[in-house]
């Protein structure tokens, strides 16, 4: 199975370009999904995170408050490590299981933080989403109603946009026009339908 890791930052429109290869029969592996999954109530990631930053990290009914704990780890870089040492290895975990099981002829994981979590070595192509940093602040003030000074660190605390595109393989520029947006994943969907077939021959 030809694994195909696709990466963006904050704003860059991974769920959407994601949505158009699943379209197409694609097997979509999300991380955040997984992780999501993975720190639900009376789950084993949830206990671990509450063992190390504690109950304050919980919500009325028991469920992990986000929030909460995003600031706790924007202030402390030295929790975010240690929130990323408790999930990581369970979120990669799972997703080398859904890849093992994934049906066609490749499967493409979305995982915003690939670079950061040094797991590229893990997929057989690095699929970038690309957009410029001002896009990517108007988008997240659209969909998240945060403050831009929030969306600014957030986009300082990860990889660069140089940083991604020196590590692609391949690069979908989604910077809002969707016919060229469509043009794009038609020509990498049918590139990595003959690449599969190749390497799996």
């Amino acid at each position: 199975m030809l694994k195909i890791g696709m990466t963006g930052g904050i704003g860059c429109g991974k769920t959407v370009v994601a949505e158009r290869f699943e379209k197409k029969g694609v097997e979509i592996i999300d991380a955040d999904q997984i992780s999501h999954s993975l720190t639900q109530p009376d789950s084993p990631g949830l206990t671990e995170i509450v063992e190390h930053f504690g109950a304050s990290v919980l919500g009325a009914k028991g469920e992990l408050d986000r929030p909460t704990l995003r600031k706790i780890v924007f202030d402390a870089p030295q929790e975010r490590k240690q929130l990323e040492s408790i999930l990581h290895p369970m979120v990669f975990e799972e997703i080398a299981d859904r890849a093992m099981k994934a049906s066609g002829f490749y499967c493409m994981v979305c995982v915003p933080l690939l670079l950061e979590t040094r797991r590229s070595a893990d997929f057989d192509r690095i699929l970038v989403v690309d957009c410029p940093i001002e896009v990517q602040v108007r988008r997240t003030l659209e969909r998240d109603r945060v403050d831009e000074l929030q969306i600014r660190r957030i986009i300082h605390s990860q990889s660069s946009r140089k940083e991604r595109l020196t590590a692609a393989n391949d690069v979908i520029v989604n910077d809002g026009d969707l016919s060229l947006l469509d043009n794009q994943v038609e020509k990498l969907h049918n590139f990595y339908l003959d690449l599969a077939k190749i390497t799996g021959s």
